[in-house]
């Protein structure tokens, strides 16, 4: 029995040794960041969470608005969409275009936030102005119907 208890310890502590080995050989940031990337690009989204996560929290816009997609899409971790949105108005809130478009898709459809398209406008805009096409084609919609701003088609022909 006692046999067996160490090598089933040795074995738990050579496969957590490897485990934290296979993600740990990032020297920088932007290696870290890489190796998420490519782990995330071969469907290894659990790795990618724990390269990212540390970087996010660090304040990394670009891996916060990643984290903000595994959230929203469950990819390597459970689909959350209260997550996903505070993980994607962190990065917004640093000027990320694509996750200030992500959060106005998010309020004017009412995901894991109330619904409030005056929030959706706020942010298509933000983002539409860094050059974001679909931005720039959901506030045209916007201002088209009168969604969250007052109908203007000729405001709604610029975005467009």
């Amino acid at each position: 029995m006692k046999l067996t208890k160490t090598l089933l310890t040795t074995a738990l502590l050579g496969a957590s040794v490897f485990s934290f080995h296979s993600t740990a050989w990032a020297d920088t940031p932007e290696q870290q960041f890489q190796q998420g990337l490519e782990a995330a690009m071969g469907g290894d989204y659990q790795t990618a969470f724990k390269l990212w996560l540390p970087l996010a929290e660090q304040g990394n816009a670009a891996t916060q608005y990643n984290l903000g997609l595994m959230y929203e899409n469950g990819r390597g971790v459970k689909q959350d969409d209260v997550e996903a949105v505070k993980w994607y108005r962190k990065a917004a809130e640093q000027g990320n275009a694509d996750a200030q478009f992500n959060l106005g898709v998010i309020y004017d459809n009412g995901l894991g936030v109330k619904q409030d398209y005056f929030e959706a406008v706020n942010w298509y805009r933000k983002a539409a102005e860094q050059g974001n096409a679909a931005a720039q084609v959901n506030l045209g919609y916007m201002y088209e119907n009168g969604r969250g701003v007052k109908q203007n088609d000729v405001e709604a022909v610029k975005w467009y």
